[in-house]
């Protein structure tokens, strides 16, 4: 098992009702094999502006071969003109984690 199949993806959303819409569809769609949801305050700037929103952040657990799918469905399900999302690569993890990762996902590659 090769950790770099592996990626954690992040999006923050706008409020929990949305956070909750995009994890279910993410696990149920079997794109995520979990998704951990938690607030954050997020300072930016936007259209020559400094914002700071709270926002809730999404850590979502997923093959590299399925990322262009968890995109489209972050960015369907999403009310940000421009939402992050972006991949961290895993570098390393339990072999018996990843083989869980793999067994509650899809992986289309």
């Amino acid at each position: 098992m090769n950790a770099s199949d592996y990626i954690v993806v992040i999006t923050t959303c706008s409020n929990e009702d949305e956070a909750e819409r995009i994890t279910s569809e993410l696990v149920g769609k079997r794109l995520a094999a979990c998704v951990q949801s938690e607030f954050v305050q997020s300072t930016y700037q936007w259209q020559g502006k400094i914002e700071t929103t709270q926002e809730v952040r999404l850590m979502i657990k997923a093959k590299l071969s399925d990322y262009g799918a968890i995109e489209a469905a972050i960015k369907t399900d999403h009310a940000y003109e421009n939402p992050e999302v972006i991949a961290i690569p895993m570098v390393a993890g339990s072999e018996s984690y990843l083989g869980w990762i793999s067994d509650e996902t899809v992986g289309n590659g």
